[in-house]
């Protein structure tokens, strides 16, 4: 298995970054000879779920070939190297973006994992987090496993190479019936392509079609990219297998109760994508016209933290009838690699990424939109810098309820200790932010945007509700994970995986 390295590296998370995160994002296409030009450009649509990291694993006749690297899609294929996509030949490729939750972002982390075992060969991508990973390591150590990554994937990985099935979809379902918590998968052994989704159905995983092939994405976006036609999502509990003789599904699991995350429409999914059996685009407009109903406002403009939260601006401009304005103009030339060399300079962090219109500001009373807050550190510079162009009032409207706990299902957010909504009042937060009034959206409004139910959805990181037990030293792992520094492994060395 050839692995092509790019060698640079990204910044830890700096202190600028303060949105919740989705780890990862996946795509792969069955039949087609230009199977990885099109996951590259399946994984550019996905970039929003992953920024730290991209790959695609190619089968040219079961052999498998990797690319992969640090950085955005761009840099780990960039246009002045064509050969890097050039080298990943077949009609069979899997691909993967990542964002870590754990750790810095360092090459050995970076998915499609790819590893030679007594069957053959495998190569395997995953959106989500076990909350049982710590203890089946610990388990797997202790057989003699050895462990060349910090990821939960590589666990899932350990799990399929010591299952008795000698079936490659049936070793991989032997595994997945070991592990807690949420998953998207994608792996291929050189020959077929599997997909499953967690019983509980946490992250999204949608099944397309383009001509004969086959392509599976976590979202619609990414589909349409590829002008692939949207066939279903996978289903909760489902497992899909893309062979040549077209799409078989089992269902081999215990059925749960489906709890998808309620924030991918909030804040992770694209809004042009379909989840969950809905238009982000719909729901969010709805979750800003919401808004507007229950938390009006005297106003001159409405204005929105761009980007993820545009759709609500509008939806609450609407409603409310007050213009919509650009007020905040997003750079998206900056991406992660913003590298702050000293603390003095560390307040542009914001400056660099959103920059004031003052003329849209200046005397103005402002309703400011924005998906959530979660330190409050940006929210609170934002706020500066509108205060700073002559902004006669803000009013902070926030389209979900306050964070209180931190997500163990895939959305990094930080220790409940560090979440501003689980140390202050609402009112005491508007007076840190300093702004004139701040709501947010209630829990059932929320929801209601979605159309679906209270029961329909995972709502822990608003009320302490997990879907599943967690293990009783999980809090403390996980913390202690996120503090782990490999930032001296930056580069593993090509060659044939262990």
């Amino acid at each position: 298995m050839a692995d092509a390295d790019v060698k640079n590296q990204l910044p830890d998370h700096y202190e600028t970054d303060d949105k919740p995160r989705d780890e990862c994002g996946v795509f792969g296409v069955f039949g087609d000879e230009e199977a990885a030009n099109f996951t590259y450009l399946g994984l550019q649509a996905l970039q929003h779920r992953g920024q730290e990291g991209a790959g695609i694993v190619c089968s040219d006749d079961g052999q498998l070939n990797v690319c992969r690297g640090v950085g955005l899609v761009a840099d780990v294929f960039p246009q002045h190297k064509p050969h890097k996509l050039a080298q990943l030949k077949g009609d069979l490729a899997i691909g993967h973006v990542r964002y870590s939750t754990f750790g810095t972002s360092v090459l050995k982390n970076v998915q499609p994992i790819v590893r030679d075992y007594a069957r053959g060969s495998m190569a395997l991508g995953h959106n989500g987090n076990l909350t049982n990973a710590g203890a089946l390591r610990d388990e797997l150590e202790d057989m003699g496993a050895i462990f060349q990554s910090t990821t939960d994937t590589e666990v899932i990985i350990h799990l399929i190479s010591r299952s008795r099935k000698t079936d490659f979809a049936e070793a991989i379902i032997d595994a997945l019936k070991s592990v807690v918590g949420a998953y998207t998968v994608i792996a291929t052994d050189g020959e077929r392509i599997v997909a499953a989704r967690d019983p509980h159905g946490f992250r999204p995983l949608w099944i397309g079609k383009r001509g004969n092939a086959y392509v599976f994405a976590s979202e619609t976006c990414a589909l349409d990219i590829i002008d692939a036609d949207h066939l279903r999502e996978v289903e909760p509990g489902e497992v899909v297998i893309a062979t040549r003789e077209g799409l078989e599904s089992i269902k081999p699991f215990e059925p749960v109760k489906p709890s998808p995350c309620i924030f991918e429409f909030v804040y992770v999914a694209r809004p042009d994508s379909f989840i969950f059996g809905r238009s982000v685009d719909e729901v969010r407009k709805e979750l800003g016209r919401n808004l507007a109903r229950d938390h009006h406002v005297e106003s001159d403009v409405v204005m929105a933290v761009p980007d993820s939260s545009n759709q609500v601006a509008l939806g609450y401009s609407h409603e409310a009838g007050v213009p919509f304005e650009m007020g905040l103009i997003r750079n998206h030339y900056i991406g992660r690699t913003f590298i702050e060399p000293d603390q003095r300079i560390r307040d542009f962090g914001v400056k660099i990424k959103l920059n004031p219109s003052e003329t849209a500001i200046r005397g103005k009373r402002i309703v400011l939109v924005d998906d959530s807050v979660v330190r409050g550190t940006t929210s609170r510079k934002i706020i500066k810098m509108l205060r700073h162009c002559g902004a006669k009032e803000i009013h902070f409207r926030i389209s979900c309820p306050p964070i209180i706990n931190s997500c163990h299902y895939g959305i990094d957010t930080p220790e409940r200790d560090k979440l501003i909504a689980s140390n202050m009042s609402v009112d005491e937060i508007a007076e840190h932010l300093g702004v004139d009034s701040l709501r947010f959206q209630n829990i059932e409004s929320m929801v209601e945007a979605t159309g679906y139910k209270m029961d329909d959805f995972c709502l822990a990181c608003f009320n302490d509700q997990y879907p599943t037990k967690l293990p009783k030293d999980f809090v403390s792992r996980a913390n202690a994970r996120r503090h782990i520094d490999l930032s001296a492994d930056v580069l593993e060395p090509a060659g044939r995986g262990a």
